[in-house]
């Protein structure tokens, strides 16, 4: 699942609109009525499942026709539309008061954005690729130049001098793409091998429901016969004849893998999936040797290959599948490159094999396994690999030449976040790689490979100003109730008192073997200029200290997820960074279904839960396998529709399930009309129950995005909106704003 924080917000007039009727004579003023909540009807509807029963009031919040209303959200039933509207009109009259800050707010975050920006060029043969906005775009312009200076083409130097700097070439202005749609992204875009093509696939909806485009750059026409039905997964042959793509089911699952000839022509097969609980996708080679279908769920993979020497041949397995495996190749020239979780390596190894002969059997370690050193990722070039690693919730560069001689890119800094960016041309000796901190912009810095030197090559600036002396970044460690210590990163300004009074953002997440960067958010400074705390728990569930951190929070030990966040409230708590009752805390999708947790295990701690696309059903959900992320996870959370102890287990915290009477903070849950990850449903029914079982009086809001999906508003201006009302609501819990309603 991709997380992210988010999201929303609604305009004056809009608010004013939403506000209840009341006569207003000329010349009177009449007292304002407080805003009545929309109360839900129960349809109660019994579910038998291993011998077990559950009642569920709130079922018939979910469309049964729910895959045509993601493509459609005009079909979306009649009921489930009205108490929707009424939802978001309710939220809109509560929170009214806050219009004015959440302006403010947002005028803040988009005043930190350089508005006529560009990314780093990338260099890729004799083209830079990169991309700009310009003052008033919310969409990106993708865009090419001629690149000047040395560079290789099979094996062989160029070089290219202008008197006169070129001029950049217009591949695709997604603001063009996006005019008269309330919706729309750009999910992936890449240019083909011999820089003759661009392609491009575009979610017109927010439903993950893609249509890829290929263009003749050369004419500058999009060609006719779009793909339609994609998941947004594409990639070009090597010899640039070919395009590949990933399948989209009807159930939004990617099961099929097809290739066409590049301007068009017949789709033909190239390999479909069976298993329902595996995800799939395309690529090429870092060489571009070969194409490789990477097949995989969180804890099993596949990879098959086709070698660019023969882009219609039928893929052969690089080595089956076995369960509690994972492996991720790539080519390096002369040999295959593998990262691998074989053979009990727990924090992965790296491998190397035979081009001809790359199954297991001949795998021989290239670096061996190390417990504790999390390898994230490789990345290759001619005469280098390059590895990502984590440990204690950063992250470090290690860079490893062909004759076996390792150096370390180092930083010094207690909490930050370091990205190996790589190259797009492999016959390079230069990549990219960007460091940031909570405190500290983002950098981009190139390295040379050979000579050790960098040279930074772009530092994001923040054009209403930022000075870093300014913050604290602090790591913490809190200890969990099993003894495991639990980073916890803090950001503060430095005038900020450390002694329980500011108020608290936690952020939290613990899924999947993600990890949370210690990284910089223009948007957060919002809070933390106002004499907030801010604070992210690396938790148990990502991957912060290692693969083992991630493994021993998922199926029947998930709860540590939920007691390491509390152990870090409560350690931030005795430290003086917060207190209880005067803390916010934040998580999205699967850290949507941490916050309905500790919602429910220790309300006493929050002044406000804010539960973006919140995955709150659980057991119901995990038990729909037409819903599109069902079967793939049950290796993460297991299968309640033939597990009876994990049902139980399940079932024992699913927040959905484990409402009940007691004084809840503050609660505002997002979702999206057109979202397949966390349906729109989960929220609604989530807010459905809480409202009547909290006895605290403090108010639950539901907002629900009626034309987005999973991750909110697709313009980098409407999306900030959607930062803004959140922030301000959790000011608003804080202060209590719903007593002057």
């Amino acid at each position: 699942m991709n997380r992210r924080d988010l999201l929303a917000t609604a305009s004056a007039a809009l608010a004013a609109t939403a506000l209840p009727a009341r006569a207003r004579p000329s010349g009177a003023s009449m007292p304002q009525t407080t805003p009545v909540p929309p109360v839900a009807k129960k349809i109660p509807v019994r579910i038998e499942q291993l011998g077990r029963v559950r009642i569920d009031d709130y079922q018939w919040m979910k469309d049964d026709n729910w895959q045509a209303v993601l493509r459609d959200p005009t079909l979306i039933k009649a009921d489930v539309k009205e108490h929707l509207t009424a939802e978001n009109a309710y939220r809109e009259a509560m929170m009214a008061s806050t219009l004015p800050l959440q302006a403010t707010m947002f005028e803040e975050m988009k005043g930190r954005i350089k508005e006529d920006d560009s990314s780093v060029p990338s260099p890729d043969g004799a083209w830079e690729y990169f991309v700009e906005y310009r003052t008033g775009d919310q969409h990106p312009r993708y865009m090419r130049v001629e690149r000047q200076g040395s560079w290789m083409v099979d094996g062989e130097p160029v070089t290219k001098n202008f008197v006169v700097a070129p001029t950049p070439q217009l591949l695709l202005d997604a603001n063009a793409l996006a005019a008269g749609k309330a919706y729309s992204q750009v999910s992936a875009a890449a240019h083909s091998p011999d820089h003759a093509l661009f392609a491009y696939a575009e979610d017109a909806q927010g439903s993950e429901v893609h249509q890829i485009f290929v263009k003749d750059l050369a004419t500058g026409e999009v060609l006719p016969d779009p793909i339609g039905s994609a998941t947004g997964n594409f990639t070009f042959s090597p010899d640039s004849q070919w395009v590949f793509w990933t399948n989209r089911d009807d159930n939004g699952r990617p099961d099929k893998i097809f290739r066409r000839p590049v301007r068009g022509g017949e789709a033909t097969l190239v390999y479909e999936e069976t298993d329902d609980g595996m995800f799939i996708s395309v690529g090429r080679t870092s060489d571009d040797a070969f194409v490789v279908i990477s097949i995989a769920n969180q804890e099993t993979s596949e990879a098959r290959i086709i070698p660019a020497s023969d882009p219609t041949a039928a893929p052969a397995v690089l080595e089956p599948r076995h369960v509690a495996r994972l492996y991720d190749p790539d080519h390096w020239g002369d040999r295959w490159v593998i990262r691998t979780n074989a053979d009990d390596s727990i924090d992965f190894k790296i491998v190397e094999a035979p081009t001809a002969t790359p199954g297991k059997a001949h795998w021989t370690d290239l670096v061996p396994h190390t417990p504790g050193r999390y390898i994230e990722g490789v990345a290759l070039v001619k005469d280098f690999i390059g590895r990502q690693e984590r440990a204690d919730a950063n992250t470090r560069i290690i860079v490893r030449d062909r004759a076996g001689a390792e150096h370390e890119i180092a930083v010094d800094e207690p909490a930050f976040a370091l990205s190996l960016i790589g190259a797009s041309e492999f016959d390079t000796a230069v990549v990219r790689y960007d460091y940031a901190s909570p405190s500290t912009p983002q950098r981009a810095y190139r390295y040379d490979l050979n000579t050790r030197e960098r040279t930074l090559v772009k530092e994001r600036e923040v054009p209403s100003g930022h000075n870093i002396a300014d913050y604290v970044v602090e790591r913490l460690n809190a200890p969990a109730a099993d003894g495991e210590l639990v980073p916890v990163t803090v950001l503060r300004r430095k005038t900020t008192p450390v002694d329980g009074s500011a108020p608290l953002l936690l952020y939290g997440y613990g899924s999947y073997g993600y990890p949370m960067s210690a990284d910089f958010s223009t948007n957060r400074l919002s809070l933390v200029d106002r004499g907030w705390i801010y604070a992210i728990a690396h938790i148990r569930g990502g991957s912060d200290k290692g693969w083992n951190w991630f493994l021993s929070a998922r199926r029947f030990t998930k709860k540590n997820t939920f007691t390491d966040f509390i152990a870090a409230a409560e350690h931030l708590i005795s430290s003086g960074h917060g207190k209880a009752g005067h803390i916010v805390a934040q998580g999205g999708s699967a850290g949507g279904l941490l916050m309905g947790a500790v919602n429910n295990m220790r309300p006493d701690l929050w002044a406000g839960v804010i539960g973006q696309v919140p995955f709150v059903d659980v057991i119901n959900t995990m038990s729909d396998t037409s819903l599109p992320l069902t079967p793939p996870e049950w290796p993460e959370w297991g299968n309640p529709i033939e597990d009876p102890e994990a049902y139980d287990y399940m079932l024992s915290y699913s927040p959905y399930d484990q409402v009940e009477p007691k004084a809840y903070p503050a609660v505002l849950a997002t979702g999206g009309l057109s979202d397949p990850r966390v349906t729109y449903w989960e929220p609604e029914k989530w807010v459905a129950k809480l409202r009547p079982a909290t006895t605290s009086g403090k108010p639950v809001l539901l907002k629900i995005n009626m034309e987005a999906g999973h991750g909110g508003a697709s313009g980098r201006f409407d999306y900030l909106k959607e930062v803004a009302h959140d922030y301000a609501f959790a000011v608003w819990a804080i202060d209590k704003g719903w007593e002057r309603v």
